[in-house]
């Protein structure tokens, strides 16, 4: 069956989403934003593990490995869902504990999503990550179209993850669009095992301690988004004009490119006293030295208006006014 095109006039109040990964960094953070953009019985959140009460009494809530294609496609059919968000995966510092597994979860997972996509017409958004990119890709700036020859096992996922969509939707006709995350800084949920989690765990640990211990070097520029952006990336994307979407899938997004030393600096704005020292870590230095320093996303703002909300100093303000409330 060939898949229809999303006319993205298409009204709100007809879609209905599946979710899988609900229950990780941006899942936690995009269900709750979709269900309030499009109503809480029309987006079913489902995750590998049960959840707690708060992520599965606002709305519908399934068990569900999104690697098992029958189960995937049982809940797709039961939900009527028309767009899939497939956010389960394995990510860059846990996939080199684990490669085969990472390779498995990624792969089969996002084989089962399409395939099912393909068979039910669904709309599907899949992220991709600076950790596509690699050691040969130019690092200042990265373009949309550029060199890609990641070193790690979550990077060659991410490559062929945006292959195989573009396959998809070329032999298919299924609606597939996605984005490039790069790192994510957020309030709520854990960092999930990635090698930007330093932008993470160094506001929790300032206001707990005024101190962190970062496992980066100092000077280890990554670009880094605003968690508010990115899920605002994931929920424009797939609203936007498909037929201004020249790339369609793998759009490169950010928000700001941050250090550890120029992130230690924007806190201490807020927190004068906040000290920063460094055990590095060779194995995730080595992935952050493979990504890029600087991306460009005027791809992204040329054909679907992307324009991040947040820099640095508004994300350190905002993340720390939550952070001590809580």
């Amino acid at each position: 069956m060939k898949a229809t095109i999303r006319d993205p006039r298409e009204s709100i109040l007809l879609k209905r989403i599946l979710v899988t990964g609900a229950g990780g960094q941006i899942g936690s953070w995009l269900v709750p934003a979709l269900r309030r953009t499009y109503g809480d019985s029309k987006v079913l959140a489902t995750d590998v593990r049960h959840l707690d009460r708060e992520a599965t009494d606002a709305g519908p809530f399934q068990v569900l490995d999104a690697t098992d294609a029958k189960a995937v496609g049982q809940a797709v059919m039961r939900h009527r869902a028309d767009t899939v968000y497939h956010l389960a995966a394995i990510l860059s510092a846990i996939g080199e504990k684990d490669p085969r597994l990472a390779w498995h979860v990624n792969m089969a997972s996002l084989e089962a999503v399409l395939e099912v996509a393909r068979e039910q017409d669904c709309a599907v958004f899949t992220p991709s990550s600076i950790g596509a990119f690699g050691p040969d890709t130019p690092k200042d700036p990265t373009t949309q179209d550029t060199l890609m020859r990641p070193a790690t096992i979550y990077g060659i996922t991410k490559v062929a993850g945006e292959l195989l969509c573009d396959y998809y939707h070329t032999r298919y006709g299924v609606d597939t669009r996605g984005v490039r995350f790069p790192g994510l800084i957020s309030y709520g949920a854990p960092p999930g095992g990635g090698t930007t989690d330093w932008a993470v765990d160094i506001f929790y640990k300032a206001v707990r301690h005024s101190q962190y211990t970062c496992f980066l070097r100092g000077d280890s520029q990554l670009d880094m988004m605003y968690m508010p952006d990115a899920v605002r990336a994931a929920m424009q994307i797939m609203e936007a004009d498909p037929g201004r979407l020249v790339h369609r899938n793998a759009f490169n997004v950010t928000g700001m490119q941050l250090t550890p030393e120029t992130l230690a600096a924007e806190i201490r704005k807020h927190i004068p006293d906040f000290t920063i020292d460094y055990d590095v870590d060779p194995v995730r230095q080595g992935i952050a030295d493979s990504w890029p320093d600087r991306i460009d996303d005027s791809a992204a703002r040329a054909e679907w208006d992307w324009n991040a909300a947040f820099g640095a100093a508004a994300m350190t303000k905002d993340m720390l006014e939550h952070l001590v409330e809580d």
